[in-house]
């Protein structure tokens, strides 16, 4: 049995029963036979279903987001901009799809060269909770648009979610089967992996999991894409715009209450201007709201599970026990739910907690460094290499420095996001291969030479 709690007030809201092993093999056989009939189908066929996934997401976007600040406690118009950024996603990859797949033509005079990109075929996506939707819609967009199909497992705490994901796919016309959704332990997920009918699998979750699936897919000889965990550096320079940088860095630690594998985590800060940063940052902090994650004003809401909560707590009274300086938070709300006091650690160094382990929550360590070379050096001492963000005035350096920083991404004078256009992924134990942009709907093809001589 799979059971949906509400985090903010610990409430059983929903339960579903888990698929049996004939379930799953039905499941994977419609599957199979679905993504042999689709693959075959125009640009424009695909395009045609991708938007109207698009269409239904808009039309309910207050009923979706609703749920997904039921089930993981994201606060309420968060949750709605994700339901608008997965109908864009849609909208995104149904106008380019046909540009980015178009046959890459290596020709000469007597011969004809292309590169041709046809799709791999069923692809297990094994989805985290802490963006239920656009998780799944980031990768499915680009897989239907490139002729693939989908099997979707998803955490086991938003099940409403995946089957709203289910029966959305399906009201906007796909082929019976196309999409699956399975309800199974995880426990399971390596028979699926190693089955003959999935042809590829997409991970987004934790380091750990990562591994776990890896090691599967890897005996299995089937190509993976795993975007993984971070504790991205956010630097502030001492000749950035301190203000600023400390206004976005509010919203690159505490979006999503913290939980984000690309929210800034570790904030590297020039010590001319730390003192600075922190103060502003301290105050732009204490004017989050805390609170029920329904109401239109919450910035704070429950963390998605008890354990989660008491996995951020021991790791900043582990770091204050270290030597860090708590100047926010560090105390559980009170209330029946999950949340966590917004949190700030001052005088982090490279041996606390709060430094060398993801805090996945509302809690944020501040590095303080003599120079830009120790706030690279600093940034790069990480298992990690997802994203970064750096601020400096300096444009000409900021460019000089971003290649030197270890992260799939460096936005400078920005906070790091995601965005449909751009390749998003990380390196280190932070994962491999890209989603997203004309790099990541490319990643579930078979990527085909072609060549044809002379006709004889």
């Amino acid at each position: 049995m799979i059971v949906s709690v509400n985090p903010y007030t610990a409430e059983e809201i929903a339960r579903f029963e888990m698929h049996t092993d004939a379930q799953v093999d039905a499941a994977l056989d419609q599957a199979v036979q679905a993504q042999k009939a689709w693959r075959t189908t125009s640009f424009a066929e695909r395009a045609k279903l991708v938007r109207a996934i698009g269409t239904v997401l808009r039309a309910r976007k207050s009923a979706f987001g609703r749920l997904i600040t039921a089930e993981m406690g994201k606060p309420i118009a968060e949750a709605e901009a994700e339901v608008e950024k997965c109908a864009l996603n849609c909208d995104f990859y149904a106008e380019h799809a046909s540009e980015f797949l178009a046959d890459d033509v290596i020709g000469s005079s007597a011969t004809d060269s292309r590169v041709v990109f046809d799709p791999l075929g069923v692809v297990l996506a094994v989805m985290p909770w802490n963006y239920p939707f656009w998780q799944y819609f980031r990768f499915a967009a680009p897989a239907f648009m490139a002729g693939n199909g989908a099997v979707l497992k998803h955490a086991n705490n938003v099940p409403q979610c995946a089957q709203a994901i289910a029966d959305i796919v399906a009201e906007a016309g796909a082929p019976a089967g196309l999409h699956q959704t399975l309800f199974i332990p995880s426990s399971k997920v390596e028979r699926i992996i190693a089955d003959d009918r999935i042809a590829a699998v997409t991970l987004t979750g934790s380091t750990e999991v990562g591994a776990i699936v890896a090691a599967q897919a890897g005996k299995a000889l089937k190509k993976q894409v795993l975007e993984l965990g971070g504790s991205d550096p956010f630097i502030v320079l001492a000749d950035a715009d301190v203000a600023a940088a400390a206004e976005v860095a509010v919203k690159a630690r505490f979006i999503n209450v913290g939980q984000s594998c690309v929210n800034a985590k570790r904030f590297i800060i020039e010590e001319a201007v730390a003192d600075a940063f922190v103060d502003a940052f301290c105050a732009n902090v204490a004017k989050l709201k805390i609170g029920d994650p329904m109401e239109p004003g919450t910035n704070i809401g429950p963390m998605a599970r008890a354990d989660l909560r008491a996995t951020l707590h021991d790791q900043v009274e582990r770091s204050v026990a270290a030597g860090a300086t708590l100047r926010a938070g560090g105390a559980f709300v009170e209330g029946p739910g999950f949340t966590y006091a917004p949190t700030i650690l001052d005088h982090v160094t490279p041996q606390m907690a709060a430094f060398n382990e993801e805090t996945f929550g509302p809690a944020a360590a501040i590095i303080r460094v003599g120079s830009p070379e120790e706030a690279i050096a600093c940034a790069n001492d990480t298992e990690f290499g997802l994203g970064a963000a750096l601020w400096t005035r300096d444009t000409q350096k900021a460019a000089v420095l971003a290649r030197q920083i270890d992260a799939g991404a460096v936005f400078i004078n920005g906070m790091v996001a995601s965005d449909p256009r751009l390749p998003f992924g990380g390196i280190k134990r932070s994962g491999y291969g890209r989603e997203l942009g004309s790099y990541g709907i490319r990643e579930f093809t078979n990527t085909k030479t072609v060549w044809t001589g002379p006709a004889r």
